[in-house]
């Protein structure tokens, strides 16, 4: 019993009150590399898989970057593909733009991250703003100098990114550099990873 029912006797609710209800967070995984034979794709549907189980109420979809073939940003089309890439370009865009939070599945590249995924994301802003955003790499470095990258390029599109991030190495985590087998103390990082987006992002929501 609430303080206004003790003092008045009686409950303050009213019957016919709605009963509102949130809608879930809907969280991205980004697939962020497009080249053939990448591993990437055996690494967001690992994150996917293991963020489903965890009933955290929220909605994960594995976005792939490579199926929106988008053009170089500032490219001069010719008008054969002037159409069709526009269509790439909006497609991407609302993609992107309906959901609450990201999770970037990014290979490193020269010390950065492809030029595809950096690529798509200069066609953003507004889709973006007042977003959260978490990092899952590989490579010999578990793609950490990736997620730095990622860290300066988000932090000019207003995406609030978090600090724990999950990293595989290609030598300890993936049989001859390709067949993926994580160890298994890769969890611990990836739920303290998932706990500090869902709030971030549960944060972040009011603002837009």
């Amino acid at each position: 019993m609430g303080f206004l029912e003790k003092l008045f006797g009686k409950s303050t609710k009213k019957n016919d009150e709605p009963v509102v209800k949130k809608d879930k967070l809907k969280i991205a995984i980004i697939q962020g590399s497009v080249r053939q034979g990448r591993n990437g794709e055996a690494v967001a549907n690992w994150v996917y898989d293991f963020a489903t189980k965890r009933n955290d109420d929220v909605d994960y979809e594995v976005v792939d970057l490579a199926k929106f073939d988008l053009p170089l940003l500032g490219e001069e089309l010719t008008e054969a593909n002037q159409v069709g890439s526009e269509t790439a370009i909006k497609a991407w865009s609302e993609k992107i733009a309906s959901f609450d939070g990201y999770i970037f599945v990014a290979p490193e590249y020269n010390h950065a991250i492809g030029g595809a995924l950096k690529n798509a994301l200069d066609f953003l802003n507004p889709e973006v703003n007042n977003k959260a955003a978490a990092f899952v790499g590989y490579g010999s470095l578990g793609g950490t100098r990736a997620h730095e990258n990622l860290r300066l390029i988000l932090g000019e599109l207003q995406v609030a990114d978090v600090r724990t991030a999950v990293t595989f190495s290609l030598i300890s985590d993936f049989e001859n550099m390709s067949e993926f087998k994580p160890a298994d103390y890769h969890a611990d990082n990836a739920n303290l990873m998932l706990d500090q987006l869902i709030s971030w992002t549960t944060a972040f929501k009011p603002l837009r």
